[in-house]
């Protein structure tokens, strides 16, 4: 092929290109103009499809979630006995106070619904009960109501702790359990655990216990936090409250023993 032919060669496939194109885009447009509903169909699926991912995230960003930190105050955990037995064992109660710091750190207000403590139980293995709540934790559910407000005297005057849950005896401050976005709340919550024996009770490593805190929401949702807290004598443990491990002594009518375990 010479020269001549291979310059006319290319002159033709320059001329051709724009050509395919147009034919390209004439088809184009032809099968949009026959097929609008279909497009239309297609614009309206992913409109759909958009705005529900859009709808996803912003349910997500607006969760509540408390962020939860302890105070230091009347913060510790007790076990002591009751004077009763059963069968060989010596029965024991055990009391938890927490001094709570709680902040809504979301994008949405939110109420405090219930709290609740969990620890794991000094059990040897490897009973069910071993499974559940050594391995697992055991929860109390139930606040108790505090006899007295917990208090500490500081030369002549009296540092009254706000309970976060029940009303103060000594203080006028207000429960706020109802957080807005960056707000934060703060008090003392009580616990009891009812009449045990054997090593139904919060184990202890170097003088403190492990605990979980959970505090659900009015939607529903639970936020936790996991921290170590003093394991003290039942003389201690009154230091901050005369009536620490009472209420439910109080409540059956029933003797109380001060002697810890």
């Amino acid at each position: 092929m010479d020269k001549c032919e291979l310059e006319k060669l290319s002159d033709e496939r320059y001329l051709l290109e724009p050509m395919d194109i147009f034919v390209t885009y004439q088809s184009a447009a032809d099968w949009l103009n026959n097929n609008q509903g279909v497009l239309g169909l297609l614009i309206f699926v992913f409109t759909l499809l958009l705005g529900w991912v859009s709808g996803i995230f912003s349910a997500l960003r607006r969760k509540p979630k408390f962020k939860i930190n302890l105070i230091d105050g009347p913060t510790y955990c007790c076990t002591y006995l009751t004077g009763k037995s059963h069968r060989d064992y010596e029965v024991h109660r055990t009391g938890i106070v927490l001094y709570l710091s709680i902040a809504n750190v979301s994008s949405s207000a939110s109420r405090i619904e219930r709290i609740s403590v969990g620890y794991h139980w000094h059990l040897r293995p490897f009973s069910s009960l071993w499974m559940r709540n050594t391995l697992g934790w055991f929860w109390l559910t139930d606040q108790a109501i505090a006899l007295e407000d917990f208090q500490v005297r500081i030369g002549k005057s009296i540092k009254v702790y706000p309970f976060l849950i029940q009303r103060n005896n000594l203080s006028p401050v207000e429960n706020k359990t109802y957080l807005e976005v960056g707000s934060a709340t703060s008090g003392v919550v009580y616990f009891e655990q009812a009449d045990s024996w054997g090593g139904c009770f919060p184990s202890i490593q170097n003088g403190q216990v492990k605990v979980k805190v959970k505090i659900e929401d009015v939607f529903g949702r639970s936020h936790l936090m996991i921290a170590w807290i003093p394991a003290v004598s039942f003389e201690d443990a009154c230091k901050f409250n005369p009536s620490f491990g009472k209420t439910l002594a109080n409540l059956h009518r029933q003797p109380l023993s001060t002697e810890q375990i």
